[in-house]
C-alpha cells in the first residue's frame, strides 16, 4: 500500500529536479498527446490530473488553445514550479488537490489528461470513479501508466537480497480497462509500448529515481532504514546483470482514452417518473 503522506513529501523534495529526470514522463506525454490528436475534442475546461512542473499543461494549452485548462498535482512545491512558469497570457491556473477528490462540479469537465499519476495510486478505481464524475458527457479521459513489467530488473536484484516489496506492483491493462467501465467510464481503448532506459552505473540510476521522486513510496516498507549491506546487495546484483558495461531498465507504458458517459445511476436510488408509467385501461 502507497503512503500518500511520503508520496507527497517525495515529490514536494523532486520540484527543483524533476525536469532534469522526466524522460519517462516525456515519452508517455508525447505518445499520449498523439493518441489524441485525432480526436475531434470542443474542449472549453481541460484538466492536467498530475501536473508536475506544467510540462504537459503547456502542451496541452497548445492542443486547446481556447480553452481554460487546470492544472491538479498533490504537491505544493510542483504547483507552486507549475504556476511561475505559465504565460502571463495563459489562461491556465493550478492547484493542490488529491487526485481522489477533485475540487470540479460534476460534469463540468471536457477532458482530463493525466500522465503517470496512477504508479502513485494504491487503487487506480478511485481516480476512475472521480474522473467520471467530473466529466462530462462525451468528454475524454486520457491517462498514461506504468504496466506490471516495469522495472522488474531492479526487483530481481532486491529478491535475491530479501523478500520484502521494494518496488510497486503495477495493474495490467485488463484490471485498468476493467476499472474504468465500473467507474462509469465507455469505450476504453488501450495500448502497450515499451521503452527501455540504459544507465552508465547503479549511481546514475539511483540519481535519476531520485530526482523523479521515484523512490520506494510504500507505506508498509521495514520501519527501520534498509540496512548498508543489503542495499550494497542490491546494487552487486543489478551490476551483475549489466549487458555491455550498461544496466537496462525496462518499463511497460499503458496508454488509455476513454470518454464520460454522464452521472452513473445508484442501483439503491433508481426512480422512475411517474408520468410516463402508461396507464392500464378498463
Amino acid at each position: 500500500m502507497l503512503s500518500t503522506r511520503h508520496i507527497r513529501r517525495r515529490f514536494e523534495r523532486a520540484a527543483s529536479t524533476f525536469d532534469r529526470a522526466d524522460f519517462a514522463h516525456t515519452a508517455t506525454r508525447d505518445g499520449l498527446l498523439q493518441r489524441i490528436e485525432p480526436l475531434l475534442i470542443d474542449a472549453k475546461t481541460v484538466v492536467d490530473l498530475g501536473c508536475a512542473t506544467g510540462a504537459a499543461s503547456r502542451s496541452l494549452k497548445r492542443r486547446f488553445p481556447k480553452a481554460r485548462l487546470v492544472g491538479v498535482d498533490l504537491a505544493r512545491n510542483m504547483v507552486q514550479t507549475a504556476r511561475a512558469r505559465r504565460s502571463w497570457f495563459s489562461r491556465s491556473e493550478f492547484v493542490q488537490a488529491d487526485a481522489r477528490s477533485l475540487p470540479f462540479a460534476n460534469e463540468s469537465i471536457d477532458v482530463v489528461f493525466s500522465n503517470q499519476l496512477l504508479p502513485w495510486i494504491t487503487n487506480p478505481d478511485e481516480v476512475f470513479v472521480e474522473v467520471a464524475r467530473v466529466l462530462r458527457k462525451g468528454g475524454v479521459f486520457a491517462f498514461a501508466t506504468l504496466g506490471p513489467d516495469s522495472l522488474l530488473e531492479i526487483d530481481r536484484a532486491w529478491r535475491e537480497i530479501d523478500d520484502g516489496q521494494h518496488v510497486s506492483r503495477f495493474p495490467d491493462m485488463h484490471n485498468l480497462g476493467d476499472g474504468l467501465v465500473s467507474a462509469g467510464l465507455r469505450d476504453p481503448v488501450l495500448d502497450v509500448d515499451r521503452l527501455t532506459v540504459s544507465y552508465s552505473s547503479t549511481d546514475a540510476l539511483l540519481a535519476d529515481l531520485s530526482a523523479s521522486g521515484a523512490r520506494n513510496m510504500l507505506q508498509d516498507r521495514a520501519r527501520a532504514l534498509t540496512g548498508k549491506r543489503k542495499f550494497q546487495g542490491m546494487l552487486a546484483a543489478l551490476e551483475r546483470g549489466m549487458l555491455d558495461g550498461k544496466i537496462a531498465v525496462e518499463l511497460e507504458l499503458v496508454f488509455a482514452h476513454c470518454w464520460g458517459a454522464g452521472p452513473k445511476m445508484d442501483p439503491a436510488n433508481y426512480r422512475i417518473d411517474a408520468s410516463r408509467i402508461p396507464l392500464r385501461k378498463k
